[in-house]
């Protein structure tokens, strides 16, 4: 029942995420990191404000100690960028996150991290299913089976010393507010609308933002496992009183973060929703022009072109990469990248931790607001009149297993496509399907690796071209 997807290991709660799943999978890491030699570093672990996140570090705490392995234990729910940051300071071979991201409420899952602070990547995760077949077979919970392998009690490996509580908060907000021109914030006496969408970024982001002198407004800040009812994603339709509220209060910029607070939203100065696109390529931009970085980007297949017209007009060099941001963080180490990013709305930047981290890119934005002495409105213009104009249309398809193997026998092994009036330049089979088209648009069809869904992504100069083709495809392989 534990299978790893682009972002971790997600399951709904009671069904996959249940306490002999986390177990299991704590004990599969175990085994590799006796097997590598690391047990004795120990393994960092964090959780989020989702219901049986603290719950779940207790009980994987029980195999980590049983095993002899010291567990350094955040004891507070925590961004899932903090602990990036963590293992990546403190050398750690491993660490751990009890969260499901954006996932629904009903779920939640964990990420592991290894060295540098970044996300297991594909042959890492396969290891640890590979261990999972071991963990299978000596698992046990009631300590009675001879030969199994039981578990301990946290209190005891709490005062045994087993477990550590850490708290390394205040270590990874200096880091954020050493690397930004918070003198130039502080000028601009900006004002912010926060909405954490009952997650975990709300102490972060309003202690750099107070350092930084900004007056601060917040939304949707309590602790609530149901996230109000809604996907904790900052997605247009997810932020619409956040757009309110920012024109209600005449804020500057209205940001909004994930449950985890490694992916953020933003609302600009007009009250209107910027794509996770429109921020990748506003804050490229921005690296370039204004602060006078050079360096190629990273975006993955289903985020904008635009970036690559940016990155050609300054001399520089846009990269592709499968979905993933373990993807996106190895290939900006491989060219010495300033800048990645995917159109979910996680990105990150040289220099910082590796991997996405909403806390830090929405203090970017507040910097950028500064430093150019322009409103986001008047960026976004900027950049419109110097590459012009395009658009993305962005689909999700619920499947039946029967549906998914019928569309994956077409799309993937039959190949085939519809025929649409624009010129197709190439096709690739990366990561999905992708179609070129010699107009400079494109579109894609994967499966998405943390949800049972068809996704579909087209960028077009203008909107209805981006429909059109949309529904092109929709009709051919049925799913309308």
């Amino acid at each position: 029942m534990i299978k790893f997807g682009t972002g971790g290991w997600r399951g709904i709660i009671g069904e996959e995420f249940t306490k002999e799943n986390i177990q299991k999978l704590a004990l599969a890491l175990c085994y590799k990191m006796k097997a590598e030699r690391v047990a004795k570093e120990g393994i960092v672990i964090g959780y989020d404000r989702r219901f049986l996140s603290k719950e779940a570090v207790i009980w994987a705490c029980e195999i980590f100690t049983k095993q002899e392995i010291e567990v350094q234990f955040i004891d507070r729910s925590s961004p899932t960028p903090l602990i990036m940051y963590y293992v990546m300071i403190n050398r750690k071979p491993y660490g751990m996150m009890i969260t499901a991201s954006h996932n629904p409420a009903t779920y939640n899952g964990i990420k592991i991290f290894t060295e540098g602070g970044r996300d297991a990547d594909e042959s890492q995760t396969a290891d640890i299913e590979r261990y999972l077949m071991k963990a299978e077979e000596k698992y046990v919970c009631d300590n009675t089976e001879k030969g199994k392998v039981p578990t301990s009690f946290y209190m005891e490996s709490l005062k045994s010393g087993k477990v550590k509580t850490i708290h390394p908060l205040n270590e990874y907000l200096d880091n954020i507010i050493g690397t930004i021109d918070i003198q130039a914030i502080r000028k601009r006496d900006l004002r912010v609308a926060i909405d954490p969408m009952y997650g975990v970024s709300l102490i972060a982001l309003t202690t750099i933002l107070s350092e930084s002198r900004c007056t601060v407004e917040t939304i949707n800040a309590r602790h609530d496992t149901l996230f109000g009812g809604k996907m904790p994603s900052p997605t247009e339709s997810t932020m619409r009183n956040l757009q309110n509220y920012v024109l209600d209060r005449f804020c500057d910029i209205g940001v909004a973060t994930d449950g985890d607070a490694d992916r953020l939203g933003v609302i600009d100065n007009q009250g209107k929703f910027l794509h996770p696109n429109d921020i990748l390529v506003m804050l490229y931009y921005y690296l370039l022009k204004y602060k006078g970085w050079r360096g190629p980007v990273v975006r993955n297949i289903s985020t904008t072109h635009m970036l690559d017209k940016v990155a050609e007009s300054f001399g520089e060099k846009c990269y592709e990469v499968p979905v993933g941001f373990k993807n996106i963080s190895a290939k900006m180490q491989e060219t010495d990248a300033i800048l990645g990013g995917e159109s979910s709305g996680g990105l990150t930047v040289k220099g910082h931790i590796n991997g996405k981290d909403g806390i830090y890119a929405a203090t970017l934005l507040v910097e950028m607001i500064a430093i150019s002495g322009k409103q986001l409105s008047d960026i976004s213009e900027d950049i419109r009149q110097k590459y012009g104009a395009s658009y993305m249309m962005e689909n999700a398809y619920q499947f039946s297993p029967k549906e998914q193997k019928r569309i994956e026998q077409m799309l993937m092994l039959e190949r085939d496509l519809p025929e649409t009036q624009y010129e197709v330049e190439k096709v690739t089979y990366v990561d999905g399907c992708k179609v070129y088209f010699k107009n400079g648009g494109w579109i894609s069809a994967r499966f998405s690796g943390t949800e049972p869904l068809l996704r579909i992504f087209c960028e077009m100069e203008e909107r209805k071209d981006a429909e059109m083709v949309c529904k092109e495809w929709e009709k051919h392989l049925k799913i309308s």
